[in-house]
């Protein structure tokens, strides 16, 4: 089979990446990469043997498949513009800005048949496709994602830069419509939610009880999994799992046995296993690992946990933190 043509839409600090993993892939032909940034295209361009082009518009008529890697606002309009001329689209998270922007380019992509993808990096982690098998009936989750500041990502809330990732998660894990949303958020360095916390219940009784933070004094990508039998931990950063889970029966005098498991993980990228399975839904039209559903699923949580955190910090505009540790 001809290899996919495909192009990178926007090469900043992520794109450069999707560009380094489309022209290493033998079923992919990186043909060009788009910047409003010109001297980034060609320095991308250059680097992997391919086109540079300033608009995106004249990249449409050389590609089958597109990462666009862009601020989000651009979202919607570059994507629909490529699934417009029937080019596939993978298009990083969140997958627009609002959920009336995402409802459109499903309803696009589902007209003319086309794939569209959404880019949830960790649901492509070696330690989370290892639990595939483990997590069976969640009913409380708790997951930690915390980082040291970086400017990159501050022209949005905390929920949308990190936490919408564990959101991805979650929902995909408990698989039941979402109850209600209780939230809570601060800004402390930058104008923006730089901390937040939001506990969510489901109609299956599941809770979870998310916290992303990028000011904190160290790193920390963890999400633990409590079920009637089970507790299952795993590490996104490490890529490691332990596992937990009861044998037997509580009974008069007695405790039912422990038991632990550490699973074992096979070791990937997981931006290129993100990449590959895009690039397998182009070739084969399956429905893709993430697509634009879920990506609409987890921005209108994101969205409804953003939108609380706004209220609560007008009724109470002195709730920054003044020294966070």
């Amino acid at each position: 089979m001809d290899r996919v043509k495909v192009g990178v839409v926007g090469v900043g600090y992520l794109g450069r990446y999707h560009a380094e993993k489309y022209a290493n892939l033998p079923q992919t032909e990186l043909v060009g990469v788009a910047d409003t940034s010109v001297e980034k295209a060609r320095e991308v361009a250059g680097a992997w043997n391919t086109r540079a082009f300033a608009d995106y518009r004249d990249l449409i008529p050389h590609v089958q498949a597109v990462s666009i890697v862009v601020p989000t606002p651009l979202h919607c309009a570059i994507a629909s513009d490529f699934l417009k001329h029937g080019v596939d689209v993978l298009v990083e998270k969140p997958i627009t800005a609002t959920l009336e922007e995402a409802e459109g380019l499903i309803a696009l992509a589902r007209d003319k048949g086309l794939i569209l993808q959404v880019g949830h990096l960790e649901r492509f982690n070696a330690a989370i496709v290892a639990t595939r098998d483990s997590i069976r009936n969640p009913m409380f989750i708790e997951s930690h994602r915390l980082s040291f500041f970086q400017e990159r990502g501050t022209d949005v809330d905390v929920i949308l830069d990190l936490m919408i990732h564990d959101i991805d998660i979650i929902l995909n894990m408990v698989k039941s419509p979402v109850r209600e949303i209780h939230a809570v958020g601060v800004p402390v360095i930058s104008q923006h939610i730089d901390i937040a916390n939001a506990r969510i219940e489901f109609q299956n009784g599941c809770v979870a009880n998310i916290t992303a933070s990028r000011i904190s004094d160290k790193t920390m990508r963890k999400i633990r999994v409590f079920e009637p039998d089970a507790y299952i931990s795993i590490d996104y950063a490490a890529k490691e799992v332990q596992v937990y889970r009861k044998i037997g029966e509580t009974s008069s005098g007695t405790y039912p046995e422990i038991v632990s498991e550490q699973i074992s993980i096979d070791e990937k990228d997981s931006l290129e296993e993100e990449i590959k399975a895009f690039i397998k839904s182009v070739r084969t039209r399956e429905t893709p690992v993430v697509p634009g559903e879920a990506g609409r699923e987890a921005l209108k949580v994101a969205l409804e946990i953003v939108e609380q955190t706004r209220v609560k910090i007008k009724q109470n505009p002195e709730s920054r933190i003044q020294n966070p540790e």
